[in-house]
């Protein structure tokens, strides 16, 4: 009889416990408006560089700091930024990973930096109510195949495909553009 009495009690606390993770019909009102707007900004909390035997090396030497790893950087209190406005992106990513090609003499900045227009802009819906968002940018050197998908949450995630770099991907958090 004790055995069913604390069964019947885990039972009932796990189901009191469990509840819907499903978005609220305002806040998927508010991220179709933001979608539409194309007026937004994402700051983002965590990087995801493609593990390679080069970003592998830079965590054994000992450079990443305490509670990161190879395949996840912490970002959090470093400035980072993708504002979308208009037809418009600018952007300062930090990049962690492997270029696939030189960069010129004197070097540029090592992070992903646009101040363009975008081009070959599409907005879907995705799973969990979603948008996901798919463009192309170019900077002087580079060309960059951008995913965003946003979630009623207001969390993000960006993924950068680049023609001179390994993949990378972001996790975060969208707001409005404060005027």
């Amino acid at each position: 009889m004790k055995t069913f009495c604390l069964y019947l009690i885990i039972c009932i606390l796990s189901l009191v416990s469990c509840k819907s993770s499903k978005a609220t019909d305002a806040q998927i009102n508010a991220l179709k408006n933001l979608v539409e707007s194309k007026n937004y900004t994402i700051e983002s909390n965590w990087a995801y560089p493609q593990v390679t035997n080069a970003v592998q090396q830079v965590l054994n030497s000992g450079l990443l700091q305490p509670g990161n790893s190879a395949n996840a950087i912490n970002l959090i209190g470093n400035s980072n930024f993708l504002a979308i406005s208009s037809d418009s992106i600018n952007s300062y990513l930090p990049y962690f990973g492997e270029r696939q090609m030189n960069i010129g003499y004197g070097g540029q900045d090592s992070g992903i930096v646009l101040k363009t227009m975008m081009e070959d802009y599409s907005e879907t819906k995705g799973k969990h109510d979603s948008h996901i968002i798919r463009f192309s940018a170019r900077n002087k050197s580079e060309t960059f195949n951008i995913i965003i998908q946003l979630f009623p949450s207001l969390k993000s995630e960006i993924r950068v495909n680049s023609s001179s770099r390994f993949p990378i991907s972001y996790i975060g958090q969208v707001e409005p553009i404060k005027k």
